[in-house]
């Protein structure tokens, strides 16, 4: 079963089929450059752009960098104002004439790592957290997931998780990776004081480099980096999609005739 998943991202907008029983990529993606401003209409050309670029019949699966309940979104952290309120299951829907499933994108690479990577047979609390130009998570619970956690947006110190321990937040500040570790693991402490997770992924660009930091952290519980990387995204779009009654509406049951 193949579905399209597409990832929305501050910088690109990311599109590949998806196979869900899986969870590879079937052949390449289609990166197309985030427009700026990111606003709604300009958006929603590139997600119909990249859906036409494979002749798409099926459901679409889609990320958003912003809080999703039934598709519409309810924040703009590091997207345009103008997002906010904005129907973007309706929106992407007249962009690609599909029916499209719209959900949180570190949510979205949460469902990829538990079903496919490092949190597949894991049972428990499983917190994915990703670490890039600010800090997205996702919870999990019995494989279960809890949306919308936004825990990157979580004081310490006074101040937000990711404007402490960002991936961004290391470079702008010059800071070397022990030093930088030891804001992590910060910030990784109070939230196993929060949720007692029994496994932790990171995942985002630092996960690439995780020989470099893991082993400086002093966190209890066990912490393992991302395996899908930069496919998470696209993967767990796809997966909602799939999960979603294959990107239908569910059908109205008729009530019984008297």
């Amino acid at each position: 079963m193949q579905v399209l998943g597409i990832d929305i991202g501050g910088s690109g907008i990311k599109g590949a089929l998806v196979d869900v029983e899986r969870g590879t990529l079937r052949g390449e993606r289609v990166r197309i450059a985030t427009p700026q401003p990111s606003k709604p209409p300009a958006v929603a050309r590139v997600v119909g752009e990249i859906a036409r670029s494979f002749a798409w019949r099926g459901p679409v699966g889609c990320t958003f960098p912003a809080i999703m309940k039934q598709g519409v979104a309810h924040s703009a952290s590091n997207v345009d104002a103008s997002w906010i309120g904005t129907d973007a299951a309706k929106l992407f829907h007249r962009a690609t004439h599909r029916q499209v499933t719209v959900l949180n994108d570190a949510d979205a690479a949460g469902l990829a790592e538990v079903r496919f990577g490092a949190g597949r047979a894991h049972r428990g609390v499983v917190l994915v957290l990703t670490v890039g130009t600010g800090i997205g998570s996702a919870l999990f619970v019995d494989g279960c997931l809890v949306p919308n956690t936004e825990l990157g947006h979580v004081e310490v110190r006074g101040v937000k998780a990711e404007h402490r321990a960002s991936d961004r937040v290391r470079k702008e500040k010059g800071l070397g990776w022990k030093r930088w570790s030891r804001r992590l693991d910060e910030v990784l402490r109070h939230l196993e004081f929060l949720f007692s997770p029994d496994l932790i992924i990171v995942g985002g660009g630092v996960s690439k480099q995780h020989d470099r930091y893991l082993h400086l952290l002093r966190v209890k519980a066990p912490v393992v980096p991302a395996e899908l990387r930069n496919e998470a995204g696209i993967v767990g779009a796809a997966l909602a999609a799939h999960g979603n009654g294959h990107g239908r509406r569910p059908r109205r049951r008729r009530r019984p005739l008297s």
